[in-house]
């Protein structure tokens, strides 16, 4: 028996468990398993699998693409971008016509999507990147399909300044400037199942790292790191959050770039695995009152070379190079400049407030989890896992534009060789307003307002982004704010309605 066949067995063989909630009855759950042994059953044709692990594809040139194309029979390749605001755009490309996308592009409206180009310059092409090419694990419609993500340029040829994927490539080659290899990116990237999108009706009750049969997330959870696995993307581990109906699915550390691929394709995934199964998941950063927010904790190391972690000194009390004290002192220096894109909703300011386990206050720490930014702890002999843990991201943001910004700042600090003070040991949540000011620690943005002011004095945040891409953001964020500041809530209405 194949191991594809064997996980697909066990996958129906588990035990279901007793689900209390009226959306997770028995026969529900049996269709999310079968639809997991489906879906693994599909990718076993498609790509390798080793000890139920699927392996993902590894095509680097047009030639491969082409080859693997024909030799599977796809039927249909999805070329996806992204747009300011961080939403996955696709048009399908049929196999005829992919070979010759990949020297001439495929031609598109750009006026038509957020942040791109004026009508009257509308013209973009968008060009295959072969190396992010991916099957789909299971069939959309009656077609078999590849995923891969495309580079936008301009007509001349020119990588477009307005494409996120492009914006964060140009960051990282400042990287070779420092003498530096790469960057490493981890995240942790919670989300929210749903009854539904009609209303935040939870499907579960349970808490942190709660297990089946509270937590009745398992199934789904356990069906998307398939689909992860089966795209090429590792992960690390997954549990139920905090708040009912939480969930987090850490993807394994690599470089920025193909991180931010991997998280656009997570949050796909996440998604459509839940509508499939007819549920609802969301990245949502305050989806629920009373009840922790969805963040993005994201963990960050710079590389020297393939081994030397640049963040890395032995003798600091912290284990912190002069390198990672500078890059951190940068983070800090313009942690509200960079908020607008970390942290882009209106909705993302009601995570942001003390009292959910969600960082406010700009300052660094070690184990202290009040901080904006922690070191995670040091374990002997494992070097390599020297970071920083920024606390305040939340995966609602554009990744391209995050991580970009991110390190722009970090490498403002370099420049500047700020000094890092020292870390809060104290619970950040319990100082007065004054003994943070004697101390010198600011606020994040409060609301998004504040975070547009914030980011359109940045000087980081404007130079890493680009006039057009940061005014275009601008523009959209404000009327976000108006809309909802001109908006009535039913709250309000029950409230004041006998003034």
């Amino acid at each position: 028996m194949s191991s594809a066949a064997k996980y697909s067995r066990r996958v129906k063989r588990a035990e279901l468990g007793t689900r209390t909630h009226a959306h997770m009855s028995n026969d529900f759950i049996e269709r999310v398993r079968e639809f997991s042994g489906e879906m693994v059953s599909y990718t076993a044709d498609h790509v390798s699998i080793k000890n139920g692990v699927p392996q993902g594809l590894n095509l680097t040139t047009k030639e491969e693409v082409m080859a693997y194309i024909e030799a599977h029979e796809i039927t249909s390749i999805r070329l996806w971008f992204t747009d300011i605001l961080g939403f996955v755009k696709m048009f399908e490309v049929t196999p005829s016509e992919v070979e010759g996308a990949f020297d001439e592009g495929m031609g598109f409206d750009g006026s038509s999507v957020q942040g791109y180009q004026r009508i009257n310059e509308s013209d973009m092409v968008a060009f295959p990147i072969p190396e992010t090419a991916q099957f789909i694990p299971f069939q959309v419609g009656p077609a078999r399909c590849m995923r891969m993500f495309a580079e936008i340029r301009s007509p001349d040829g020119i990588p477009y300044a307005g494409d996120p994927r492009v914006i964060l490539k140009r960051e990282l080659g400042r990287l070779d400037d420092y003498g530096f290899s790469h960057m490493n990116i981890g995240p942790e990237a919670e989300f929210f199942y749903f009854a539904s999108d009609e209303a935040p009706e939870v499907l579960d009750k349970a808490g942190y790292f709660d297990m089946v049969p509270v937590d009745v997330g398992d199934d789904f959870r356990e069906a998307t790191r398939f689909a992860l696995q089966a795209m090429g993307i590792n992960v690390e581990y997954m549990h139920h959050e905090v708040a009912h109906s939480q969930h987090e699915i850490d993807l394994k550390y690599c470089d920025a770039l193909r991180m931010a691929d991997n998280l656009q394709t997570y949050k796909w995934l996440v998604k459509e695995i839940a509508r499939r199964n007819g549920i609802h998941a969301t990245f949502m950063p305050k989806p629920l009152s009373g009840q922790n927010g969805s963040g993005m904790h994201t963990h960050v190391s710079i590389f020297n070379d393939a081994k030397s972690n640049a963040f890395y000194n032995a003798d600091d009390p912290h284990h912190l190079s002069q390198t990672a004290r500078h890059f951190l002192a940068g983070v800090l220096d313009n942690a509200r400049g960079m908020c607008l894109i970390t942290n882009q909703w209106y909705n993302s300011y009601k995570r942001l407030v003390p009292g959910y386990e969600a960082p406010v206050y700009i300052a660094w720490a070690e184990r202290n989890r009040s901080a904006l930014v922690r070191i995670p702890m040091y374990k002997p002999g494992n070097e390599v896992a020297t970071r920083i843990e920024l606390r305040f991201p939340d995966a609602a943001c554009n990744p391209y534009l995050a991580f970009a910004v991110m390190l722009a700042s970090g490498f403002k600090g370099l420049e500047d060789q700020l000094p890092l003070a020292d870390p809060v040991t104290d619970d950040l949540y319990k100082y007065t307003a004054i003994q943070r000011e004697q101390q010198g620690i600011e606020s994040l943005p409060h609301d998004l307002y504040d975070a547009v002011q914030a980011a359109s004095s940045s000087e980081v945040v404007r130079t890493t982004l680009g006039d057009h891409v940061l005014d275009k953001l601008l523009e959209t964020k404000l009327a976000e704010y108006d809309g909802h500041r001109l908006h009535v809530s039913h709250r309000e209405f029950e409230e004041s309605i006998n003034l």
